[in-house]
């Protein structure tokens, strides 16, 4: 092994040691062997992504559950896969068209869909190559893409089958309708935008009854041309006898009914409001419960068509707006006008605001398949982790909709339906069959025209677990593969698609295979900036991981993203913590050279039980407590547990402890001891490399050879070692557990006391029983080595009143300290200090104790202004005790 340069540079080492991994195949899994599966469905990102620090949290996830389960001899697979993503690639294309100066539709369907195959080829792998710069090892050669043949197939057949049972229909329902794409979206397409808007109060006459009105109120008085009713409560007094009678629709003459209708809230407004089913989607449930009319009165552009009176049709719905205010203002049928702020609903692409629109569209079955899903994990067949997201999940089934599958696109899987002449449908696998089922029908042959729509991205996506496997085929390779790795073992997500994708997965995944997709659904928090605001380009806060790549190196992010993903809790990001865990790779890589320099190499025959040296056997059994540890933590899905115990062993105990003891043995005459400390130090780093490995891959695997057997050429494909088969040492732990201690407590005080560097202290001791004594004796040395101090002693007269005091076990210890410091001038320092403090939380408690504050500040300023309040009265209770041990003196 070559010697090992001063400074760790991730920018050489990770592009190489990628490389070295993917050249030696050891990312695919091997569905021929013994060892047990554990399968992992990777997200597909989508075609047009590129890594943000969303992917970069769940991807670190689950290539560190996938690394430590390929290092425990498990048959692991990862499969990768990227999604068509309809609506996002479509704009993307058709962005570059209109570069130069195409229209899609002046290509046609067929040429528009080649060309966003050529935008594929030649861009859509981005995001590919950078969950490679993160380090992440899914099986690649699996690859798949939600558009690939065999997909597209599986996708037909679902749609044909669910089709024939009855769960897919076509339907006339609301949608969220984006007039700039001129597409249906999904629910998690739409945006919901605070705007400075108004109500404005309409009174509408009642039939029969001159000069008596009823007032609504609305944010969007262009809809009152489409209404149908106006609704009150059923127990408002105010109404009771309208209740059955009719209002006139202004400036339409339409008589519409005045229905009771618990939707209609006595204490909002006038209790009364406008019911236009076909623009609302509370509305669109109140116009079925009463069997209303739904008047569409907007085209696919929003503009209003010719359901309304001639002078509003082909206006824009703004326009309308004004127009129809102002003729309600003119006829005196306006009351007045309020200032209101509120939240409208926008398209997150396109930017404009979405129209609740009623059109034909399909539909699918959504409570009926969602009814098992509620039943699995019920049962337990699929957890989550954290577990309230099942609450979450609840909630949403069984108040579930029917789904909206078709979209108004040509990029995508399109719908497998074709029309006859009067409308009749035929849903098959591909034309030569509609053609077929019609002749059937019509007893000839007639025209069909294939149903231009194409299905909402979340349905290909849905059938992800099973389809990436190749179902369903029925080739022996894919019912062995479907067999291997169905269900998986975990699906790692953000908590904003539980709906959206897991729920769908598990409806397509239960109905056509019988069996749940995944076992465990782990749900990760949103990563957001360090003041926990979310990210977005409008703050200006957005943090790129690729820039910190560059900056720190994938391995320092990568263990950042585990160190702060706490279960249930948001990931708080400042590139500062970036940096510090760069600092963390340092430390373990001068480690490392410190080792390697003083001859630190693998023993062939190395037994750390027959270690005879303390030291030795101190670092062995601590390593053994942090396999434990970590494998546990990393089971729980506990990755910040796991992420602290690797610190706290390779700086703390490792770096700071093990090897500061170390350095006179090596240093020393006894050649035996020397040997043995160097073997069990190779032994403890070949060991925690390999319980790093899953977190930091790339420098790790850097550092592997200087530690590892000649066998052992990479460590992302050697084994985890096992705890249990390691000794364990309680009296060698209990040793240098006190010494650590003792030292440690020396330290705080020289630190808290203002004690110069440099200054050598005397220790008095008191009170030693002879375990103590006989410590006192073998680790004295290190013991003023690496506390400063001059000399140890045991003391039979009373403590000398300028010594500070601290106990350890039975003992009691003392640090004279007039001769070194000036007692009064540090009494001043620290209750100047304590001042200052004490000032600091007055303030803060007094925002805390603030009712309004509380009441109207976000969130995350609270959460921390309650941090900074713990961290000032840890501080102050530490200067606090510093003066109290002084004012002893």
């Amino acid at each position: 092994m070559a010697e090992l340069d001063k400074t760790y540079r991730p920018q050489e080492a990770e592009a190489r040691q990628y490389q070295r991994w993917e050249d030696s195949g050891r990312f695919a899994c091997d569905p021929g062997s013994n060892a047990r599966p554990y399968t992992i469905m990777m997200p597909p990102p989508n075609v047009t992504g590129s890594l943000h620090m969303g992917h970069a949290l769940t991807f670190t996830i689950q290539d560190v559950l996938i690394r430590w389960h390929r290092m425990s001899g498990r048959d692991v697979l990862w499969q990768p896969g990227s999604d068509h993503a309809g609506i996002a690639t479509q704009m993307v294309v058709e962005r570059q068209l209109a570069e130069k100066g195409i229209s899609r539709r002046d290509l046609g369907r067929e040429r528009f869909v080649e060309k966003v195959w050529e935008w594929k080829a030649h861009s859509g792998g981005t995001i590919n190559r950078q969950l490679r710069r993160l380090g992440a090892s899914p099986d690649w050669a699996r690859e798949r893409f939600t558009m690939d043949e065999g997909l597209s197939h599986a996708v037909r057949l679902v749609f044909v089958r669910l089709h024939r049972e009855g769960l897919i229909y076509r339907d006339k329902r609301l949608v969220n309708w984006d007039p700039k794409l001129l597409t249906a979206i999904s629910d998690l397409e739409v945006q919901q935008t605070e705007v400075k808007g108004h109500l404005w109060h309409f009174r509408y006459p009642i039939e029969g009854e001159q000069g008596r009105f009823i007032v609504v109120a609305t944010t969007r008085p262009e809809t009152m041309l489409g209404d149908s009713a106006v609704a009150v409560h059923p127990d408002d007094p105010r109404y009771q006898d309208l209740i059955g009678r009719h209002a006139v629709l202004p400036l339409v003459g339409r008589r519409i009914p005045i229905v009771a209708d618990e939707y209609a809230d006595p204490e909002t407004g006038s209790g009364a409001v406008k019911i236009t089913p076909a623009h609302d989607f509370n509305d669109f449930e109140v116009g079925r419960r009463h069997g209303l009319e739904m008047i569409n009165i907007l085209d696919a552009q929003a503009r209003l068509n010719d359901q309304v009176p001639a002078e509003y049709q082909g206006l824009d719905r703004y326009e309308a707006r004004r127009k129809v205010v102002a003729a309600l203002e003119a006829e005196g049928l306006l009351e007045r006008i309020d200032d209101h702020l509120h939240m409208v609903p926008h398209g997150d692409r396109s930017g404009v605001a979405i129209e609740p629109w009623l059109t034909d569209q399909w539909y699918v079955d959504a409570k009926t398949l969602a009814q098992p899903c509620i039943e699995a994990v019920e049962q337990g067949r699929t957890v989550f982790v954290p577990k309230q997201w099942e609450n979450v999940f609840f909630d949403w089934m069984r108040n579930i909709q029917p789904w909206c599958v078709s979209r108004q696109l040509w990029w995508g899987h399109q719908i497998p339906a074709w029309y006859g002449p009067d409308g009749q449908v035929f849903v098959e696998m591909d034309e030569a069959d509609a053609r077929a089922a019609a002749r059937a029908h019509y007893g000839q042959d007639v025209a069909l025209t294939r149903d231009e729509d194409v299905l909402d991205t979340w349905f290909s996506s849905g059938l992800w677990p099973f389809s990436t496997l190749g179902w369903p085929s029925e080739e022996a390779g894919v019912e062995r593969d479907l067999a291997r790795y169905y269900p998986g073992d975990v699906l790692v997500t953000g908590f904003d698609i539980i709906f959206f994708w897991v729920a769908r997965m598990m409806m397509m995944g239960l109905h056509f295979m019988g069996e749940v997709p995944f076992r465990t659904v782990y749900i990760h928090a949103l990563v957001r900036d360090q003041y926990g605001q979310k990210m977005s380009k409008s703050k200006g806060n957005i943090i790129d991981p690729l820039e910190l790549i560059d900056e720190y190196g994938a391995d320092a992010l990568r263990f950042t993203l585990a160190s702060l993903a706490v279960p249930g809790r948001d990931v708080k990001l400042a590139p500062e913590r970036v940096a510090g865990y760069r600092n963390f790779a340092t430390k373990l890589w001068n480690a490392a050279r410190f080792c390697q320099i003083n001859g630190v190499a693998l023993k062939q025959g190395y037994d750390p039980a027959a270690n005879r040296l303390t030291v030795d056997r101190w670092i062995v059994s601590k390593l053994a407590s942090l396999e434990r540890e970590v494998a546990s933590a990393v089971a729980a899905y506990r990755l910040n547990d796991a992420a602290a115990q690797l610190y706290q062993f390779t700086w703390n105990i490792f770096c700071d402890w093990y090897i500061e003891l170390a350095k006179p043995v090596l240093n020393g005459a006894d050649e035996a001891a020397a040997a043995e400390l160097r073997a069990t130090a190779a032994f403890v780093m070949n060991r925690l490399l390999r319980v790093l490995h899953p977190f930091m891959p790339f420098l790790t695997e850097e550092l592997w050879p200087a530690f590892a057997a000649a066998d052992e050429r990479l460590l992302m494909a050697s084994r985890l070692g096992m705890p249990d088969e390691l000794p364990n040492s309680p009296e060698a732990m209990r040793e240098i557990d006190w010494l650590i201690e003792t030292i440690t407590q020396v330290r705080s005080l020289r630190a808290e006391m203002s004690v110069p560097p440099a200054a050598e202290l005397q220790l008095l001791v008191r009170d030693a029983g002879p375990e103590t004594d006989r410590r006192l004796g073998e680790l004295g040395e290190p013991l003023r080595r690496l506390a400063r101090l001059k000399e140890v002693r045991v003391a039979t007269e009373p403590m000398p009143k300028d010594a500070v005091q601290f106990v350890v076990e039975e003992a009691t210890y003392g640090l004279p300290l007039g001769a070194v410091i000036d007692v009064g001038a540090e009494r001043q320092r620290l209750n100047k200090e304590i001042g200052k403090l004490d000032k600091e939380l007055a303030k803060i408690e007094g925002k805390l104790g603030n009712e309004q504050f509380l009441a109207k500040a976000p969130e995350e300023v609270v959460a921390e202004n309650r941090e900074k309040r713990d961290e000032l009265v840890a501080t102050r209770d530490r200067l606090r005790l510093a003066l109290a041990r002084l004012e002893s003196m």
